[in-house]
């Protein structure tokens, strides 16, 4: 085989995802026998059988569900490409929107996003902040490129999506100078039991990753507040009103920005990110960029 008829690529695959010929002629608007003519050239240009009948009904061979596979990246692909093209008209910026969870620490949604803006074309970014589930809904309509979060899609989400690892890096307790000064002599466990914590809610990834160490080190940490936005919390941290944990992979940041330092660091407690698309390859630029970098920022336990 010298090249592929996309013609009668784009046939097959509508006849699979149709489930027959007859709905695939409604969805085309061609008549059945073109269609089945089609179908016989591409399986004689393949050298193999794509469908068997099973009573009235087509059902996919081998081969047909490779073939298929691949057909649903390329038009999948094609797509993307008409988006881009539309989004962007010529000579301007290219299009990125991106969603972003609100319990993602927005100086963590900076590293990730930085690598974006030092591609060699000129780019638009547009982030979509809400809940996760909201989020992963835009992007199966293609209103988001891609979503960033602290885990992975959930198992039972209703729509495709597939889940691409950024990176890991510890976490630590921060504290402004008060509380730092409070905190010297004393083990990990006093800390967390005698000093005021302030703490994410428990709807983000790292509360529960935290609660769970809780749990295995049988400690009772006092809590005196809950914040769903990151920043905020480190605001109140930032005023001594207690300690605050964080990813090790933004230290130097969050020490010069709020004017704290690393009381702590928590063993067995990994942070990972991850970048969720439609894709099973990536393909955008930017996207490319973010995952590129991230691997250098994030693939370690310890601050650099």
């Amino acid at each position: 085989m010298d090249w592929l008829n996309y013609h009668h690529l784009l046939y097959f695959w509508v006849v699979a995802r149709e489930g027959s010929i007859v709905k695939a002629c409604e969805q085309l608007h061609l008549a059945q026998p073109t269609i089945s003519a089609q179908l016989q050239k591409l399986e004689r240009s393949l050298g193999a059988k794509l469908f068997e009948r099973s009573g009235r009904k087509l059902q996919l061979t081998e081969t047909g569900h490779t073939v298929y596979r691949y057909a649903e990246e390329i038009f999948a692909l094609g797509k993307e490409l008409t988006d881009v093209l539309e989004r962007r008209p010529v000579g301007q910026p290219l299009r990125f929107t991106v969603g972003v969870p609100d319990v993602l620490p927005k100086l963590v949604v900076y590293r990730l996003l930085r690598p974006a803006f030092e591609l060699p074309e000129p780019l638009r970014l547009v982030c979509r902040e809400g809940r996760l589930d909201e989020l992963l809904g835009d992007l199966a309509t293609h209103d988001l490129d891609l979503v960033l979060s602290d885990s992975p899609a959930p198992p039972n989400v209703r729509v495709k999506v597939y889940n691409h690892s950024l990176g890991r890096c510890g976490v630590g307790f921060f504290g402004a100078p008060g509380l730092v000064k409070q905190s010297r002599d004393k083990t990990l466990s006093e800390i967390v039991e005698q000093l005021p914590l302030l703490m994410p809610t428990s709807v983000s990834q790292f509360r529960r990753n935290l609660d769970q160490w809780f749990d295995a080190q049988d400690l009772r940490p006092r809590i005196v507040a809950e914040f769903a936005d990151s920043a905020l919390l480190k605001v109140f941290g930032q005023e001594g009103r207690g300690l605050f944990p964080a990813p090790l992979a933004i230290r130097a940041e969050i020490e010069r920005q709020y004017d704290v330092e690393l009381v702590a660091e928590v063993p067995d407690i990994t942070e990972r990110y991850y970048a969720i698309s439609v894709e099973r390859r990536l393909k955008h630029p930017a996207v490319l960029a973010i995952s590129t970098a991230a691997k250098d920022v994030f693939w370690t336990k310890r601050a650099p």
